[in-house]
């Protein structure tokens, strides 16, 4: 039923190991759960029953056998089984990846939930998304903003908001994926399931796999390593790796990646004293919030970084954290491959 490429199945990964990295996330607050979101945390793991080893194989088979039009229909997901009885029309999504995807499905919702570290709109899907009204934040959510709404479909992920399930389904159907992050074509596909846009969606699908190839035929095979770094509140710096967002699409391109970020896990940590292992034929860098609240100065400031040689050639590149980082759809897959060919291709 769903839509597999390479990459999907290669980032299908065993990524126990990501459990590591989500412990920190209760001396980072708010901002550290965000950026963990990808990880598949002890929350997540409680709650679903589920170390996220196979979470693209299992989100996959969600879905339904409804057949185009047919309504009502039912839709199985993370949390079970909800049926939807006519075509949603009036649609709000807990996260930016079910943004992405309504958005990319031609549906304008009436309600997000945005992040704590990008509260607005995200810049590039403000030309087709509307107005959505302010429903919280994507950990902590307004229920009686949302119920205000009348909404007809809510989407979102157990990962986020399983705790708030059962109050959300007494307001709208709701439907919810394992997790953000490395499933975001399976979660695209369960998305699309629930607004009958099935079709739609393997197109959009089709389209990014046909620049997905032709960026790996521009390239060629001597294709350079590419280091993914990104500073979080706290001092927090990530050197992000196959099982998550960006993973993916490089793994679809066959970009290769420093050894130390070729792994199966969300990210490996390193300190602004230690930033030298962020090394890599180009590094590009996104930052979560602030960057006055992140160590990305004093991480670029120290001589390690200033040595590398990504840096001293000028192939350092700052990309928007709204699309490499926290996209988790579609849209933000295609504006990453964009901005991959500028820079790669130079």
């Amino acid at each position: 039923m769903l839509h597999r490429r390479r990459g999907t199945a290669a980032v299908a990964l065993a990524v126990a190991a990501a459990l590591s990295l989500a412990a920190c996330g209760g001396s980072n607050g708010g901002a550290d759960k965000e950026s963990t979101a990808e990880a598949g945390d002890k929350k997540a793991v409680a709650q679903g029953g589920d170390d996220f080893s196979d979470a693209a194989k299992k989100t996959a088979a969600m879905g339904t056998d409804a057949k185009a039009g047919e309504w009502p229909r039912t839709i199985e997901h993370a949390m079970g089984e909800t049926e939807i009885k006519s075509q949603p029309k009036r649609v709000v999504v807990l996260d930016v990846g079910e943004l992405d995807n309504v958005v990319s499905l031609g549906i304008k919702p009436v309600g997000l939930a945005p992040t704590e570290g990008s509260p607005e709109l995200p810049s590039y899907l403000k030309k087709d998304a509307g107005t959505p009204a302010n429903v919280g934040t994507i950990n902590n959510l307004n229920l009686e903003a949302i119920a205000g709404l009348k909404p007809d479909l809510i989407l979102g992920s157990q990962l986020r908001a399983a705790d708030k399930y059962d109050e959300l389904s007494k307001i709208a159907p709701t439907v919810f994926s394992l997790r953000p992050g490395f499933t975001w074509k399976e979660n695209y596909l369960l998305n699309a399931a629930a607004l009958d846009k099935t079709a739609e969606a393997k197109a959009k699908l089709a389209a990014y796999d046909k620049k997905v190839d032709e960026l790996d035929a521009k390239l060629g095979a001597d294709k350079p390593t590419v280091s993914m770094v990104r500073y979080l509140p706290d001092g927090l710096i990530r050197l992000y790796a196959n099982a998550s967002f960006i993973g993916t699409i490089l793994k679809d391109a066959g970009i290769p990646r420093p050894k130390n970020q070729d792994i199966d896990d969300l990210a490996a940590e390193v300190s602004a004293e230690n930033i030298d292992q962020a090394d890599g034929d180009y590094i590009f860098t996104g930052v979560y919030g602030d960057p006055k609240a992140t160590d990305k100065s004093r991480a670029q400031g120290n001589p390690l970084w200033k040595n590398l040689k990504a840096v001293k050639e000028g192939r350092a590149y700052d990309v928007p954290d709204e699309t490499w980082y926290l996209g988790l759809g579609v849209t933000a897959a295609e504006e990453v491959l964009a901005d991959l060919e500028k820079y790669l291709t130079k």
